[in-house]
């Protein structure tokens, strides 16, 4: 065995307490330490022969690179709406990277940490007081949960119109009503091929407020004329905040065919609230729904949830199958989250959540929404 690999397995419990030291002490510095740094680094851009070794090159990372880390988990870090980390998550985070589960399937076909991912998105539905008939998974962020969730609804437009959208590529025009999307679902439009500039943009309500136009809407709506559309709408704008109307879009399900999609990156959390509550009312008749958990659920990075109807299961099997191989078998006899979402290797991101909900539970979520408020 290399002599540097042998002497870090050796010394691993050093290592180890050495990073858990360096992990207290800048946590304990977060209220005073640095929100942004400048920095006129050179990149090094040839390797060394012979390794350092961890406890070397942890000097090496503090000498070079440590003063660039901000304290973007702190309370004064205003760049990006960025959450920090409890104490359960840290603790879950760091057994995530030592389990080095690879979370996939429920029965055996490598490890069975799956189990732990379905348990915790039932919590996160018993949370946010959505029913039962949600499906869910983790990816990495609001930004690639918008892209499962509209990646599902590109699938439901093509079989509306009898085409196989997933299979033999997008062979029409797709319509899209949004008022104020959020860069990650537009972003998303273009990674799928529907196109970033295919949005039709509806009108927002008078005033200063970002929230859509429910007349403008069923203007462009009744222009279709029974054509079936995708519609994006906002649990929180970015800029202020605003929600669309839940409870008036949920009365337009009723009457119009339409695949409706929320972005609550963030505002999702309002369901926390009893005083905010009331603005997700309606929001449970969606189809799909995109949450961001290292926002206000303060776990680490990369940390995101999608919700999609269980419904349309099968549009989203048809949509990210892994078909070329059988020996994986029938994604629902054989359950995989790689059939089900971008990713096949995947890490154990629902440990930090599960950690986390069961830690502090609705009443310690409620006072985290209510103090930031």
């Amino acid at each position: 065995m290399n002599t540097q690999l042998q002497n870090d397995l050796e010394n691993l419990d050093i290592i180890l307490e050495d990073v858990k030291l360096q992990s207290l002490d800048f946590l304990q510095q977060l209220a005073g330490r640095p929100t942004s740094v400048k920095h006129n680094l050179p990149p090094e851009q040839t390797l060394n022969e012979v390794g350092l070794g961890s406890t070397a090159t942890l000097k090496l990372f503090n000498e070079k690179f440590e003063k660039l880390m901000v304290a973007s988990a702190g309370p004064r870090y205003w760049g990006f709406v960025t959450g920090g980390s409890t104490p359960a998550s840290i603790a879950a985070d760091w057994l995530t990277t030592i389990y080095d589960q690879n979370t996939q399937g429920i029965k055996g076909y490598g490890d069975l940490s799956a189990i732990i991912e379905i348990e915790t998105i039932g919590l996160l539905l018993d949370l946010f007081n959505l029913p039962k008939d949600f499906f869910g998974g983790f990816v990495t962020g609001a930004t690639m949960s918008n892209f499962t969730c509209l990646a599902v609804a590109r699938q439901w437009i093509g079989k509306e119109n009898g085409k196989d959208f997933a299979k033999n590529g997008i062979s029409e025009n797709i319509k899209i009503f949004s008022a104020l999307p959020h860069s990650s679902a537009i972003k998303s439009l273009s990674m799928l091929g529907i196109g970033s500039n295919n949005c039709t943009i509806v009108k927002v309500t008078e005033g200063n407020g970002e929230s859509i136009d429910l007349k403008d809407l069923q203007l462009k709506i009744d222009e279709l004329k029974g054509q079936p559309f995708i519609l994006i709408t906002s649990a929180g704008t970015v800029n202020t905040v605003d929600f669309d109307d839940m409870q008036e879009i949920s009365n337009l399900k009723e009457k119009y065919h339409f695949w409706w999609h929320i972005d609550g990156a963030f505002g999702a959390f309002a369901s926390c609230s009893p005083k905010h509550k009331h603005l997700l009312n309606g929001w449970e008749n969606a189809d799909s729904i995109t949450v961001d958990c290292h926002k206000w659920l303060n776990v680490p990075y990369e940390n995101g949830v999608f919700f999609v109807k269980e419904k349309h299961r099968l549009l989203q099997a048809e949509t990210f199958q892994n078909s070329n191989a059988p020996y994986l078998g029938n994604p629902f006899d054989n359950f995989s989250y790689l059939n089900f979402l971008p990713e096949n290797s995947r890490r154990l991101k629902a440990l930090p959540v599960w950690f986390s909900l069961k830690a502090y539970g609705k009443k310690g979520y409620g006072d985290i929404v209510e103090n930031s408020i």
